[in-house]
């Protein structure tokens, strides 16, 4: 079985998007538009976020215009959508809009996956469901030189230091990336 990763940018005091759920904060900083590729989980079976990254990226990438996009940037791995409504999806994607809680999802997530990772893409809420399951093994954060006044927060949780185990701290540009293993004491 794979691992279950959070890997994500987000501004320099903790927030994935604007108020707006607009990720265009991070394309305004420079290098932002061309990321270091070995800084994403690429080899993830399995993509995993939230309602509102979702519909951020489809509208960003003009995806149901252009669907064959989804291939540029998702290919043909199953992306897995927490909604509470029906979104559209573009021709060709392998999207599977799911509700409720990740716990009760979870088993379709994994196998799906297979022996593959499970990439959660966002948004702060989503990857809070994880950790309330215990199941998040890896937190990566690439830190923006960037604020914004509020939005969505990386993690809307408490975790504690005994759950968290630092592995891997590098400057990447302007950013800086942290990846911890995550730990489920007891």
């Amino acid at each position: 079985m794979g691992q279950i990763i959070f890997d994500a940018a987000c501004t320099l005091n903790g927030f994935l998007a604007n108020e707006q759920h607009s990720l265009q904060w991070l394309f305004e900083v420079p290098g932002a538009g061309e990321p270091d590729p070995s800084l994403f989980p690429s080899h993830a079976a399995v993509h995993v976020e939230g309602a509102n990254t979702y519909l951020w990226v489809l509208e960003h990438e003009d995806l149901l215009d252009q669907p064959q996009r989804w291939q540029e940037l998702y290919g043909n791995k199953p992306t897995f959508v927490f909604t509470s409504r029906d979104l559209p999806i573009p021709r060709g994607a392998d999207v599977r809009l799911v509700s409720g809680a990740v716990a009760d999802a979870l088993p379709g997530i994994r196998e799906a996956a297979g022996d593959g990772d499970i990439w959660v893409l966002g948004g702060g809420e989503l990857v809070g469901q994880f950790i309330d399951a215990r199941a998040l093994d890896r937190l990566a954060l690439t830190i923006a030189p960037a604020t914004l006044r509020g939005g969505a927060p990386v993690l809307p949780r408490n975790i504690g230091a005994d759950q968290l185990q630092l592995v891997h701290a590098a400057q990447t540009g302007p950013f800086a990336r942290l990846v911890y293993e995550v730990g489920f004491p007891g």
